[in-house]
């Protein structure tokens, strides 16, 4: 069975930084394709960045590229986002996903198999 957790969400100041952690068990992050997602009240979840299988290549929404990155540990089977220059605009719940096999397009959420349960981040002062 798959299971992710995330954590690392927290209040946090414009401009300050947050690392999100993904744990993963059940599945070798390496051989699947991790994303990141967030939910901000009242909106739908939205795409924010992912790391495709093996090859590692990374994408990203164009309302955190060059502010957010998204990497992985093999060895520690785990994945990461750090948020930097965050936004009040960046408050959300964020889920991390996975998927087993994903097409050219990694933004849609209904291409990946298995979800964490979300950790909260607010960027307020």
């Amino acid at each position: 069975q798959v299971h992710l957790v995330e954590s690392g969400g927290g209040l946090v100041q414009p401009g300050g930084s947050l690392r999100l952690s993904c744990a993963v068990s059940g599945r070798t992050i390496s051989s699947t394709t991790m994303g990141w997602f967030r939910r901000a009240p009242g909106k739908e979840r939205e795409f924010v960045a992912a790391i495709r299988r093996f090859s590692g290549t990374t994408y990203y929404s164009d309302s955190v590229k060059g502010r957010f990155t998204i990497s992985r540990d093999n060895a520690k089977n785990m994945g990461f986002l750090q948020m930097n220059s965050l936004k009040p605009e960046d408050t959300a719940v964020y889920y991390c996903a996975a998927a087993d096999n994903i097409g050219y397009n990694v933004r849609p959420e209904d291409e990946y198999d298995y979800w964490g349960q979300g950790t909260q981040v607010t960027v307020s002062s």
